[in-house]
Formats: structure tokens, C-alpha cells, sequence
């Protein structure tokens, strides 16, 4: 067993040799000190040469212990970030996003700041504005922000001005933005990267479940098919055009027994999408499977089935995206038949790699553009022990050993979900 000294933020062993070099430092700056009182009970330097020689041995044995012992800057600069979130202060899937992230800050050590945006994409650009316009002193070193409503490179123009690095989470620049703001580090190379859960993977594993459960029960209609309506989130957002298109791959793939009737857009709202689903089923009175682009709007096509005498998860079958309680209970009930989560973990995974950025070692080296595998199809088990673990404060999970900057050995990230539970 190595002997040494655990660092407070890092939790690793550090050579008792480095650490003397730092102690032989602030003794020796005790011993240049001319004011105050010798609480170190050792003789002044006795005239002006001997005090400036022993001023420059402590800036020598200082500079000598972080050379030898470079992991003490994280005692001495702790990384500021600001995370703009684009949804409400009481929007369960947002809240749920920012508990990760507290998590990750409160294990690696970030000081972290929320601004929440309050579903309105305008009022993200004044919050970034705002930050922007702080006093260097006061302005974070890093910015998490979501492009949401394309609404990304009106973000990046203010941090970019301010001098501020910033790293998209869960929607970055669409490629139609691209031509005008590049790539990160290209136009704005303070623009750093991204990290974006694979979207489609949430509407193919969705669409497939319920595609499943239909021809397990070989609900045909007349034509001898299963038919489907979707209600989606929004037509800009790169999420939900992914999202859609992984449903749609899993329709084609069942093309033979499967037809899609109609795809509407309720906004990602809940009343919108039980409003529109009461049309549908008129319209589609033989679609029994109704796919949503997340849980909200799956809830209000339940309600809508409800509030008409049917019966969810019976009568018809529902599923839905994202993580709230309401939802992991209606899995749990059986009531809804899918449901797909794991993606809120985006902004706890950009401030793992933010952290490697602060203490050199650049996620670069693995791509500034990061599309990875977030998505877990929940059952009722899973869904139980996420209820768990992730109750009304942040959890305490460990985000040290996703640090490449701490796992020297670690080449890859991985930003897998279920490991968490």
C-alpha cells in the first residue's frame, strides 16, 4: 500500500514528499512575514537582505510543492459554473436534471449556479445576457447552456464576448446553424463542445415496446394492422426531430403489421396533448397504440382516455419519455406501457468533462462534439429503485471515477444510466 496524504476534493493518495515541499512553502512565506504576530515561534530574519532572501526560498519551495504536487491548484481554483436551464422552477424533468447536476458538482467540487429560463426562450438569452455583463470577478468560468428554440447562437455570441467557455447539453446548434457559428472551436473557440443524449434511441425503444405489447395482444384493426398516432414535442428542436425519427424507424421496421395514422405537435405540453388526443381517437378510432414524445403529454392523452370511460394499458396503450413520479408510477400500475429516461443526466455529464477541461486534461481528445447512449427503457423494477435513489435532494453518487482527469487509465467516458442505479 502507497503511504500518503488524501486529498480533500480528489480522494487519492498524494506522496508525503510533495506535501512537505507545500509545508516547507508556507513556512517559509511564515518566515518572510514582517507583520503580525510569530505564531510559528521561529526567529525573524534579523535585518532586510536576510528578509529577502528568505522571501524568495518561500517563493521558491512554494512554486517547487506545485510543481511536485500539481493536483493543490484544486485547493486554490475551484471551477465556476453557470447552468442556464431552459425549463420551470417546478417542472419535474428540469428540477430532476438540476439534482444531477448538484450531485456531480457537490462530488467533484464545482461551484455551480442555476438560472432557470422559465420555459420562455427569450428570457435565456437576457439570463446570458445578464451573466455577460457581470463583473469579471463575479462571472463563471464555464457555461452549461440548451439549444432551445434555436436559440443557441444568440447564447454563444454574449458568453462568447464576455470570454466565458461554454458547453451545450442535451440540444446543441442544429446543422442549419452551422454555416453562420461553425463548429466548437472553430468561429468561437470558446464554444468547447457538447454533450447530447442519442435522442432516437427514446422513440425507437418507446415505438418497439408498444409495437410488442400491440401484436402480443393482436389488437388488428379491420385491415388486419396495428395503427398508431404519435404526439410529439415541437418541429425546431433537435431532440424532438430525433426523438420522431426513432419512432418512425420502428414503424418501418414493423411496416408490414404497423400503420402510423397521423403525427400531431402539443408543444410538450399535457393539457395541448390531451385536447388533440380527444380528436384523434375520433378520427382514428381503431388506433390502440399512442406513442408521446415525453411524459407529460402521455399523461394528458391517459387523462383524455380516462375522462372518456376508457381504460389505459387496457383499452389502449400509451407510452411516454422522461422520469417524473407520476409517470414512474403509472409504469409501475401498469397503466402506461413504455417509458424511456436517463437523458437528464446530460448536464451532470457535462460538468465531469468541464472538470477535465479546468485541471488539463481536454475531453477533446475523445471529440467536441459527444452524442452518447443515455436512454434506459424503464420496467417496474427499475423504476422503483430510481424512485430511490433519486428522491427530493440530489443523491450522492460518485462522478470521481467518470473523471479522466482523476482516472488517468480512463480513455473513454462512460455515460451510461442504469450503472447509476
Amino acid at each position: 500500500m502507497r503511504h500518503g496524504v488524501k486529498h480533500e476534493l480528489f480522494d487519492r493518495p498524494l506522496p508525503v514528499n510533495s506535501w512537505l515541499l507545500f509545508l516547507r512553502a508556507v513556512l517559509g512565506c511564515a518566515l518572510a512575514s514582517q507583520n503580525g504576530p510569530n505564531t510559528l515561534n521561529v526567529p525573524k530574519p534579523r535585518d532586510a537582505a536576510s528578509s529577502r532572501r528568505a522571501a524568495l526560498r518561500a517563493t521558491f519551495w512554494f512554486g517547487a510543492g506545485i510543481v511536485a504536487c500539481p493536483n493543490l491548484l484544486a485547493h486554490l481554483a475551484t471551477p465556476r459554473v453557470a447552468f442556464v436551464n431552459p425549463g420551470r422552477s417546478d417542472q419535474e424533468y428540469w428540477l430532476t436534471a438540476t439534482k444531477a447536476m448538484q450531485a456531480a458538482s457537490n462530488s467533484l467540487g464545482i461551484a455551480l449556479e442555476v438560472q432557470y429560463a422559465e420555459r420562455d426562450h427569450l428570457h435565456m438569452v437576457d439570463l446570458v445576457r445578464e451573466i455577460a455583463r457581470r463583473p469579471a470577478s463575479r462571472r463563471p468560468d464555464y457555461l452549461v447552456l440548451v439549444n432551445e428554440r434555436r436559440m443557441g447562437g444568440e447564447m454563444l455570441k454574449y458568453a462568447a464576448g464576455a470570454g466565458i467557455k461554454c458547453v451545450f447539453a442535451f440540444n446543441t446548434l442544429l446543422p442549419g446553424d452551422r454555416e453562420q457559428f461553425g463548429r466548437p472551436r472553430e468561429i468561437f473557440p470558446l464554444w468547447l463542445g457538447s454533450i447530447v443524449p442519442h435522442a432516437e434511441d427514446a422513440g425507437y425503444l418507446t415505438a418497439n415496446a408498444l409495437i410488442e405489447r400491440g401484436l402480443r395482444e393482436r389488437r388488428f384493426a379491420a385491415d388486419g394492422k396495428l395503427h398508431m398516432v404519435a404526439i410529439a414535442g415541437d418541429r425546431s428542436t433537435e431532440s424532438s426531430i430525433l426523438r420522431n425519427q426513432g419512432m418512425e424507424r420502428a414503424v418501418r421496421e414493423h411496416q408490414h403489421r404497423v400503420v402510423l395514422d397521423q403525427t400531431v405537435y402539443a408543444d410538450w405540453q399535457r393539457d395541448v396533448a390531451a385536447a388533440m388526443v380527444k380528436e384523434l381517437f375520433v378520427r382514428y378510432p381503431e388506433a390502440v397504440l399512442v406513442w408521446s414524445g415525453n411524459d407529460l403529454m402521455a399523461l394528458g392523452a391517459m387523462a383524455a382516455l380516462s375522462a372518456s370511460g376508457g381504460r389505459p394499458g387496457i383499452d389502449r396503450w400509451f407510452s411516454g419519455v422522461n422520469t417524473s413520479r407520476e409517470a414512474l408510477q403509472e409504469l409501475i400500475d401498469g397503466r402506461l406501457e413504455a417509458l424511456a429516461g436517463g437523458h437528464f443526466m446530460a448536464g451532470a455529464w457535462a460538468l465531469v468533462m468541464i472538470f477535465d477541461h479546468a485541471y488539463g486534461r481536454d475531453f477533446a481528445d475523445e471529440g467536441t462534439e459527444l452524442d452518447r447512449a443515455m436512454f434506459t427503457l424503464f420496467d417496474a423494477p427499475l423504476a422503483r429503485r430510481f424512485v430511490a435513489r433519486f428522491g427530493d435532494r440530489a443523491p450522492a453518487l460518485d462522478f470521481r471515477r467518470h473523471s479522466k482527469a482523476l482516472n488517468p487509465d480512463v480513455r473513454q467516458y462512460d455515460f451510461g444510466f442504469a450503472s447509476l442505479l
